[in-house]
C-alpha cells in the first residue's frame, strides 16, 4: 500500500475557520491512525488578502488544538518550499509543459474585452462564458498582440464531453462531465502567480499527497483539476470531501451562529481537548454510544469509512455541554488559571483559588465565570422571583439574619468552613435547620434559591458585603 500522505492547505486570508479547523483535523488523524504524514502547506497566492498576521493565527490554533505536522511551514520537508509564493517556478515548468504538449495556451483578451463578452452572452440569454477567442491564433498574431503591450494568461483548453469520475470515500462515486466545465479556464494569471486549481493539483502531485480530504465546497473544484491531471499525465490522488457545517437552523454556518474562528473559542475559555472532541463528531460518528474521546484515543479509532454523506450541524449546547465534562475534572488550580482572564484586576491567587472551587462544577467554558461576579460584587442582588422573595417573610427569619449578622461582625477571617460553623450555629440557637436554616441565608446574601455552596459564596464576598447585603433584608 503506497504510504499515506496527507495535507491542509489554507490560504492566509484569515484566522483558522471552524471548517478549515474540521478538515485539518480530518486529515492528521487519518495520517495517524494509517502511519502516514501530515503536510502543512500555506496557499498564499492571492496577494492582496494573505497576511503574516493570519498564516501565524492558523499554525498557532493548529497547535492549540494538538495538532502537530510532519511537513510543512516552519518545520521543511523534502519537498520544501511549502508557501506556495515560494514555489512559482515550479508552477511556471508545468505550465510550460502545458504549453508545449498544446493542452494550454496564451490569451491575451484584456478584463475589458471578456466583460464585453460575458455582457453580449447574457443580452442573448446564453450562459456568460469565455468563447475562445485565443485558442487557435497563430505566431504571427500572438507577436502582434504582445507588440501591443499585452500581457497575456494561460488557459488550460477543456475538451468537449469528457467525463471525469472520482470514486470518493465519502461520496461514493461521482461523475463529472467536461461540459460542465463551460469553458477554458485560466490556469496562470498575467501576473505570472497560478490559480487555485492550478496550484493545487502541481502541489498535491509533486508532494505526493495520496489522499485529498476536504470540504464539501471544494467538490466544484475537482473535475477541473482532473482535467489538469490528465493533461500533465500524472495519477490522481484518493478524494474525500466532507459534508458541509450547518447552523442550528440548517443554513451554511457563518458569524450569526456563533464564532466561526478557533481563536474565538480560545478566547471565550473553552478547552481545546474539548473542542477537538466535538469537530470530530460533526461528520464522524464512533461506533457505540461513547462520545467523549480525548485526541489520542481519536488517533487509534478514526476511519474515513465512518464519515456521512449528509451535513453537520454546529450545536452550541453540546460544544458547550462536551467542554464542561472536561472542564469539571480539571485540578482546581487549572480551573483558577483559566477563569483569570475573565476576573476583575486585583485578584490574588488565593481568592481565585477558591472561586474556582466554588464554581468547578457550575461553570461550561470559563467565561462563564462572569455570570457569578454579581453574585459576590456588589452591596445588593435583585431577589430573583416573587415566589423567592416570599421565603424571607417566613416568621423565623428575622431573628436568623440578625444572629448571623452579628456572627459575622465578630469574625476576623471569612474562611468557609467558619462561616458554615457560623450557620450551623444560629440553626442551633434558633431550633432552625436544613431549608428553613440555609435557604433564607442564600436568598437574603444572593437573591436565588440556588446556586453554588454559600460558605465559600459569602467567603468570597468579604465582610463589608456580606452585611451591607443582610442589612438590607431586616
Amino acid at each position: 500500500m503506497t504510504r499515506i500522505r496527507v495535507r491542509f492547505a489554507p490560504s492566509p486570508t484569515g484566522p483558522l475557520h471552524i471548517g478549515g479547523a474540521r478538515s485539518a483535523l480530518f486529515n492528521y488523524l487519518l495520517a495517524k491512525k494509517e502511519g502516514g504524514d501530515f503536510i502543512v502547506r500555506i496557499e498564499d497566492t492571492d496577494r492582496d488578502r494573505s497576511t503574516p498576521e493570519s498564516e501565524e493565527n492558523i499554525k498557532q490554533s493548529l497547535l492549540w488544538l494538538g495538532i502537530r505536522w510532519n511537513e510543512g511551514v516552519d518545520i521543511g520537508g523534502p519537498y520544501a518550499p511549502y508557501r506556495q509564493m515560494e514555489r512559482l517556478d515550479t508552477y511556471r515548468q508545468a505550465a510550460q509543459q502545458l504549453l508545449q504538449s498544446g493542452d494550454a495556451y496564451y490569451c491575451y483578451c484584456s478584463e475589458e474585452e471578456i466583460e464585453a463578452q460575458r455582457e453580449e452572452l447574457i443580452a442573448k440569454g446564453e450562459t456568460p462564458r469565455y468563447l475562445g477567442n485565443c485558442r487557435n491564433l497563430t505566431e504571427e498574431e500572438r507577436g502582434q498582440k504582445e507588440k501591443e503591450g499585452r500581457r497575456p494568461v494561460i488557459r488550460l483548453r477543456v475538451p468537449d464531453d469528457v467525463e471525469l469520475v472520482i470514486d470518493d470515500l465519502v461520496r461514493g462515486k461521482v461523475v463529472f462531465s467536461s461540459s460542465e466545465i463551460g469553458s477554458d479556464f485560466v490556469i496562470v494569471k498575467s501576473d505570472g502567480i497560478p490559480t487555485y486549481n492550478f496550484a493545487v493539483v502541481v502541489d498535491d502531485y509533486l508532494m505526493k499527497i495520496s489522499h485529498v480530504v476536504r470540504g464539501e465546497e471544494h467538490l466544484s473544484n475537482t473535475p477541473r483539476q482532473l482535467l489538469l491531471y490528465k493533461a500533465l499525465g500524472w495519477e490522481t490522488p484518493v478524494f474525500a470531501h466532507v459534508s458541509l457545517i450547518l447552523g442550528e437552523d440548517r443554513s451554511k454556518m457563518s458569524k450569526r451562529h456563533g464564532s466561526v474562528s478557533v481563536v474565538n473559542y480560545q478566547n471565550e475559555g473553552y478547552l481545546p481537548e474539548a473542542l477537538v472532541n466535538f469537530l470530530v463528531l460533526l461528520g464522524w460518528s464512533p461506533e457505540g454510544e461513547r462520545e467523549l474521546y480525548t485526541l489520542d484515543e481519536l488517533e487509534k479509532v478514526f476511519s474515513l469509512d465512518r464519515v456521512s454523506k449528509s451535513p453537520a450541524v454546529f450545536d452550541m449546547n453540546k460544544l458547550r455541554w462536551i467542554n464542561a465534562q472536561y472542564l469539571h475534572v480539571l485540578p482546581t488550580e487549572t480551573i483558577a488559571e483559566g477563569i483569570s482572564p475573565f476576573l476583575p484586576a486585583g485578584w490574588s491567587k488565593e481568592r481565585k483559588l477558591l472561586l474556582a472551587q466554588t464554581l468547578a462544577h457550575h461553570l461550561e467554558i470559563f467565561a462563564d465565570v462572569r455570570n457569578y461576579l454579581s453574585l459576590i460584587e456588589g452591596a445588593d442582588v435583585a431577589i430573583e422571583d416573587e415566589e423567592t422573595g416570599q421565603l424571607l417573610d417566613q416568621e423565623h427569619v428575622p431573628a436568623l439574619i440578625a444572629l448571623f449578622e452579628a456572627k459575622i461582625s465578630e469574625m476576623e477571617e471569612l474562611a468557609p468552613e467558619a462561616i458554615k460553623a457560623a450557620i450551623k450555629e444560629c440553626g442551633k440557637e434558633l431550633g432552625v435547620k436544613g431549608a428553613g436554616l440555609f435557604m433564607p441565608l442564600r436568598i437574603a446574601l444572593t437573591g436565588n434559591q440556588h446556586g453554588p455552596d454559600i460558605d465559600k459564596l459569602a467567603a468570597l464576598m468579604g465582610k463589608d458585603i456580606i452585611l451591607a447585603r443582610l442589612a438590607l433584608r431586616k
